[in-house]
């Protein structure tokens, strides 16, 4: 009879689980392919980075026309300027969709040399491979990128579901669905927003399978951080790289808490973390400086670009690159970080509508400073009632606390490294909260609430949904 009652509740675990997962992916997909929730204002969800996506789109021209590895496989526009130096215009993003909707071609291509383009390389092939219209296949490219997106997403939240029930769960996948930035970027050929969290799913479900450590399981851990790191790199190259590896590392802070690491083992993991990522990055480096090779003159162009590129997004003279990065290049640190902080979660103006300016402008739209604030609240109420819970789940509450503020440093690594980048891409960087600070502060947030509202700290949260 126990045993029948152990499968019982066994299988009924399970099928909590695959319920989650289903809407949480539901939730997610129809949210980033279509806005159905009205996350984000629909004009800027439909327009949001169309330029950068057109490069994913010409490569796919240029494929058809001249073959996928043409000009090293490098995404780029039909176009006779360089766009290193003069970026796309309006016209010319449109001409770009419609020379792949109308199976036309290029008289010539400029290649945009700041990443390998992986995404533009394997959206070619499906389209050289799938015997269907254009416009179907681009719709399809939408689908695919969408779901993913919402898988990796959805991964992360079944992480918090086994950690920390389902109520934390609910919290997490609401932070996730109500984030406008995610949404806008959600189906984003260019971005394939996926990428991104791979290395950290990878991390937080080979550390929740093998909580004992052994010399074979570092060599693995190795290993699979390469191959994560190097699937995001060459998908899309080294877009908000050092937010990538830092949100990488974020479940070892929790394990490490958790399961009180001493020194020897957090220099193990994190020496496999730096080596596996690091031959990953330099791979991908001499990746890319082949592929400027094929699109240029030689190897040595390619190795020059990376290092202007890195110069002109950091911390570079400038007097050492045109005008239109001096602004960037000599903007204060803090200031971009409070441009940042100063972002918009959620805006509540996309569903109310109010005739007070401080109202819509400061009430209506929930900023990230006001969760940073919220957050650090309710992390210490939740530190003050895990006092009150039995031992193991004291130590969940706390390395859920160190986590979740170890993980603010992911989006400010960028901040500050690539100050120069973050100063002039206002329009897009707000992404990084996401990754994963606001996941993690709203884990928090639900902890807190559920901790607070109990009646008993000996409940189990697996019980809770």
């Amino acid at each position: 009879m126990f045993t029948i009652q152990l499968k019982h509740l066994s299988q009924s675990a399970h099928a909590r689980k695959i319920a989650l997962w289903a809407l949480s992916i539901l939730l997610l997909f129809f949210g980033f392919f279509s806005n159905l929730w009205h996350v984000a204002e629909q004009q800027w969800f439909d327009t949001h980075q169309r330029d950068t996506e057109s490069l994913i789109i010409g490569r796919m021209v240029k494929s058809r026309q001249d073959g996928i590895f043409s000009v090293g496989g490098l995404t780029g526009a039909g176009v006779t300027t360089n766009i290193q130096q003069d970026w796309i215009s309006a016209n010319q993003i449109d001409n770009q969709y419609a020379a792949y909707l109308n199976k036309g071609s290029f008289d010539e291509y400029s290649p945009y040399m700041s990443q390998p383009g992986g995404q533009g390389i394997v959206f070619s092939l499906f389209d050289k491979l799938i015997p269907l219209s254009p416009q179907i296949k681009l719709w399809s490219f939408y689908v695919l990128t969408a779901l993913l997106s919402a898988t990796a997403l959805t991964a992360i939240i079944g992480w918090f579901y086994e950690e920390f029930g389902g109520w934390v769960a609910i919290f997490v996948l609401c932070s996730a669905v109500l984030s406008q930035w995610l949404t806008v970027f959600g189906k984003n050929l260019w971005w394939s927003l996926w990428a991104f969290y791979l290395p950290m799913i990878v991390v937080m479900y080979l550390l929740k399978r093998h909580r004992i450590p052994s010399n074979r399981q570092f060599i693995r851990f190795g290993i699979l951080i390469f191959t994560a790191v190097f699937i995001k790199c060459f998908i899309n190259g080294f877009e908000y790289i050092t937010t990538t590896l830092v949100m990488m590392v974020t479940p070892c802070i929790y394990y490490a808490v958790l399961d009180r690491w001493n020194r020897h083992q957090c220099l193990k993991w994190m020496l496999a973390a730096g080596l596996g990522s690091g031959v990953a990055i330099f791979l991908s480096l001499l990746l890319l400086c082949f592929q400027i090779s094929a699109a240029k003159d030689g190897f040595m162009d390619g190795v020059a670009h990376v290092i202007y590129s890195f110069g002109k997004r950091t911390h570079g003279e400038a007097q050492g690159f045109p005008e239109v990065y001096a602004a960037s290049l000599e903007a204060g640190t803090i200031g971009v970080v409070i441009t940042y902080v100063n972002g918009i979660f959620f805006d509540f103006n996309n569903y109310l509508s109010h005739t007070n300016t401080f109202v819509s402008n400061f009430l209506l739209k929930v900023r990230y400073g006001y969760l940073i604030v919220l957050f650090m609240v309710m992390s210490v109420l939740l530190f003050l009632r895990s006092k009150k819970v039995i031992a193991n789940r004291r130590r969940q509450d706390i390395a859920l606390i160190w986590t979740t503020w170890f993980s603010i440093l992911a989006p400010l690594s960028w901040y500050v490294i690539f100050k120069a980048h973050s100063f002039i891409h206002t329009h897009m960087s707000f992404l990084l909260w996401q990754m994963p600070f606001t996941l993690f502060g709203f884990a928090v947030f639900g902890s807190a609430i559920i901790a607070w509202t109990e009646g008993s700290g000996k409940k189990s949260r697996m019980e809770d949904i």
